[in-house]
């Protein structure tokens, strides 16, 4: 699993002015790419929705070597209902927490130097106030878990994910491809998982020969497949395979194979005036 990464996290957005605000003047982060599309996408990147959408990638750096987040932006629908599966992105950027002091963000000290911040829509941020231990600020995403054994069965055993650490007293675990990528973190909540409308998906890369081992995989092992193998199209760019799956509380997964998908995510020194436009 070591040719396997962390990609991005998609948001479904309802308003492009204010959160292109947040991630540009807040977060700090670039805009790398903006796509516009007339159609609905066949492996559901922006949600349930036929019409026309966008699809904007900011981050720290290329999606090479930082984990992105993906905001998808649908024509006519204003907002998205929250559910109680999205926990957070941690950030490592005391320059973001300045940003947000000099801009009036709202702001929540939850101590030990990191604060919380929302995204437009609700989406939660917390930012640790030091300098990132790594090259990519973007620490880790935290998903709510139902059952968090099971979903260790799920994302170690099945997706072959490293466990870094675990707290079975506090009921989390942090999980990863590589100790200098972006983790994730699962954490149990009492009850069921509920994704609203506003539910989200995390990507990641892979070789594209393992895609098909990947979906026979999860066909043996009775997993769910949301969108079997599949060729995308990008209007002037690479065409990507990509398979969509959902572990047992149904946080959907893309994996996309790597090689297409490197040449389709480099940066486009036009995002940002494509996205202004």
């Amino acid at each position: 699993m070591a040719n396997r990464r962390a990609l991005h996290f998609v948001f479904k957005v309802g308003n492009r002015f204010e959160t292109a605000y947040f991630y540009r003047e807040v977060l700090g982060m670039k805009i790398l790419r903006h796509e516009e599309f007339e159609d609905g996408c066949k492996a559901a990147c922006n949600g349930p929705y036929d019409g026309k959408w966008s699809k904007t990638m900011v981050g720290y750096g290329p999606e090479g070597d930082h984990f992105v987040t993906e905001l998808t932006y649908n024509y006519g629908i204003g907002n998205y209902q929250l559910g109680n599966d999205f926990l957070g992105i941690t950030v490592a950027s005391s320059q973001a927490i300045s940003n947000a002091r000099k801009l009036k963000w709202p702001l929540n000290e939850m101590g030990d130097g990191v604060f919380e911040t929302k995204a437009p829509g609700g989406y939660k941020f917390y930012l640790q106030n030091c300098s990132p231990p790594q090259s990519d600020p973007v620490l880790k995403v935290t998903l709510a878990v139902s059952d968090l054994e099971k979903s260790l069965n799920y994302w170690s055993n099945l997706l072959g994910m490293k466990i870094y650490e675990k707290d079975k007293k506090e009921q989390r675990a942090l999980l990863g491809y590589a100790d200098n990528q972006c983790k994730l973190e699962l954490q149990a909540i009492p009850g069921k998982v509920d994704h609203a409308t506003g539910f989200g998906r995390i990507a990641f890369s892979c070789p594209q020969e393992e895609l098909s081992d990947l979906e026979d995989l999860m066909k043996r092992e009775n997993q769910k497949i949301l969108t079997p193998l599949v060729s995308l199209d990008t209007p002037g760019k690479a065409t990507v395979q990509v398979i969509i799956l959902a572990d047992p509380d149904g946080h959907e997964i893309c994996f996309v194979g790597d090689e297409a998908f490197r040449e389709l995510s480099k940066v486009d020194p036009e995002g940002n005036k494509l996205l202004d436009d």
